[in-house]
């Protein structure tokens, strides 16, 4: 609970955020953050200081900019005692609708809260509700547990009927435990296969979702090790269709198919082929209860004739119960996952088009779909006179940054966003300065701003060279802590541009960043990139960077956006732990 009171003060950005239950003669707080004594002591206050009740009460979310000026809250002991002025509550909500408290973030000065804020709190209440919700069944099974122990004390004759509701009841308590801690719905999947595998010993255990918002579709959980082909082959289909699967959640019932003629009869020809692919004798089709339809289907199926009686068929819709909250929450946390990374690649823009010169870039997600992070990649064009003072006549430059935001989170690829925006402004602002001043600049507004970004990056210059040397351009860049770019030069050779300073981290650099030049004759290419493409923990780094120039040495010509997908995919490989983002130019050969 006190994580979700940090997420709300963090995402929101409030000094205080409350996880708060409502009893009859007081307020409880199970998660806080940013409260003061002698209330952070006892995690409660008397209801004469409480705001959450009036949610409680009116069972909807209280939204305050000032709560001295409304007359429902003018009065409150809490806005002296507590330091409370703004406030925005949401209501947290019992399996049966009740409410139980809200979720709220407080601002101790006024505040108008954004409609993107009311949204973020918004979803996290959601979050706190479905895991509160857990905690309330994880507690009614530990009464439980504690009844069966005297119960078990109490039985001299214990039958084989009664060690089977007991396997069953351990069951139930073991999902409870296990499924409360899935991440991912894969992870989902794999827990109640190992859950039932030993108690029910089904031959087959699958997941059928519910997608699409006016189409909806059930969509098959893939076995990721593979080994039911027909999963893939009937991946999806439409709710209204004649599968099992889909009237278990169409209609809210569980269904049971004892042999083929039944499907054959009831249901498609391609239910009644995927039956017999599986070998399957009995199959059962539970709906997993949703708030307001099934979120899908939990399906368990035997080689063997498999009886379900009554007190099976009570567990299995205990198990989908369980099942079901899971699923919510992984979907909850993909979402926001999805939500981050369709932000962060919508930072990483196309590369400008520039006259005698190849420019290719590449951004690759780790392989891991809960990781978001803060690689990134940028080209843009400089005005002339930005860059040659009075003299517009001057050639325009081109600035290029890779860099790598500490953190594998939604703060990370957020601070990136921020970061990138802010290193282009610099190169603006600072015109004629060069890269160093641009990344010099950009270190004192994260100090002063007090972003507390960390990380590293190569900016550079790239500008044509003169008529004295036609077809060549001076690359001019510095490096703040970042792997070394790698140069090809004409006659085939690999240098690595070694020279760097400090990382960037506020307050740690007190020395000018150094500024390096480097003239590039047709014929060279230059190759920037993130550590996710050379640092794995099998795989000396050197020896990975020493691979990556001989692959860009022989680049014969290759389009830059082909050349750039092989290196990936040979030095990386296809499950690549981070994120990685790659630029490369070349100048042609003259």
């Amino acid at each position: 609970m006190d994580r979700f009171a940090r997420l709300v003060a963090n995402v929101v950005g409030v000094p205080m955020a409350l996880v708060s239950l409502v009893e009859p003669s007081r307020q409880v707080f199970p998660g806080m953050v940013g409260l003061a004594e002698p209330w952070a002591q006892s995690r409660q206050t008397p209801l004469t200081h409480s705001l959450c009740r009036h949610v409680v009460t009116t069972g909807r979310p209280l939204v305050l900019a000032d709560a001295r000026q409304d007359p429902l809250t003018c009065a409150n002991p809490a806005i002296p005692d507590l330091g409370v002025i703004a406030y925005a509550g949401m209501p947290l909500t019992d399996g049966a609708g009740h409410v139980l408290g809200s979720l709220c973030a407080i601002d101790t000065r006024p505040r108008e809260w954004t409609a993107r804020e009311l949204e973020l709190l918004e979803d996290l209440t959601a979050a706190c509700g479905a895991e509160l919700r857990l905690r309330i069944v994880s507690l009614h099974h530990e009464q439980a547990r504690a009844a069966e122990a005297t119960a078990r004390a109490e039985a001299d004759d214990v039958t084989r009927r009664h060690r089977a509701a007991l396997g069953r009841s351990q069951l139930l308590l073991r999902a409870a435990d296990a499924l409360a801690d899935t991440t991912g719905l894969s992870d989902v999947r794999e827990q109640v296969r190992e859950l039932v595998g030993s108690d029910l010993k089904p031959a087959y255990v699958g997941l059928v979702l519910v997608e699409g918002t006016t189409t909806k579709r059930l969509r098959r959980m893939v076995d990721v090790m593979g080994s039911t082909p027909m999963e893939r082959t009937y991946e999806s289909y439409t709710l209204d269709a004649a599968w099992p699967t889909a009237r278990a959640a169409r209609e809210n019932r569980t269904i049971t198919v004892t042999d083929t003629a039944q499907l054959e009869r009831d249901y498609s020809p391609e239910a009644a082929e995927t039956f017999t692919a599986l070998g399957l004798r009995t199959a059962v089709c539970v709906p997993l209860p949703g708030t307001v339809l099934p979120l899908g289907t939990l399906v368990l199926g035997w080689n063997h004739p498999h009886e379900i009686d009554i007190v099976e068929q009570a567990v299995l819709a205990s198990l989908a119960g369980y099942t079901a909250r899971a699923v919510e929450r992984a979907l909850f946390l993909d979402n926001r996952i999805d939500a981050a990374r369709e932000m962060q690649e919508a930072l990483l823009t196309d590369v400008p088009s520039v006259p005698h010169l190849d420019l290719a870039a590449l951004y690759r997600a780790a392989a891991r779909t809960d990781l978001v992070g803060g690689d990134w990649y940028d080209a843009y064009m400089l005005p002339s006179a930005a860059h040659g003072g009075e003299d517009s006549s001057a050639p325009a430059v081109l600035a290029l940054s890779v860099g790598d935001i500490t953190g594998h989170d939604m703060r990370a690829a957020t601070l990136m966003g921020q970061v990138r925006s802010m290193l282009r402004q610099a190169d603006l602002d600072h015109a004629g300065g060069g890269p160093a001043r641009a990344v010099s600049a950009l270190e004192h507004a994260n100090s002063v701003l007090r972003l507390d970004a960390s990380g590293t990056l190569v900016h550079a210059h790239l500008r044509p060279c003169g008529s004295d040397r036609k077809g060549s351009w001076e690359l001019t860049w510095t490096n703040a802590g970042h792997p070394p770019p790698l140069v090809v030069r004409p006659d085939g050779g690999v240098d690595r541009l070694t020279r760097h300073d400090i990382m960037l981290f506020p307050g740690l650099n007190t020395r000018p960043r150094r500024e390096n030049r480097l003239l590039l004759p047709p014929g060279s290419v230059v190759l920037f990139y993130t550590d996710g493409l050379v640092e794995r923990p099998e795989v000396d780094m050197d020896l990975a960077i020493d691979a990556t120039g001989r692959m860009l040495a022989a680049h014969d010509g290759r389009p830059l956006e082909v050349l750039l997908n092989e290196i990936t995919d040979r030095i990386a490989g296809p499950d690549a732990k981070d994120d990685i983002a790659l630029l490369a130019l070349r100048v042609p050969a003259a």
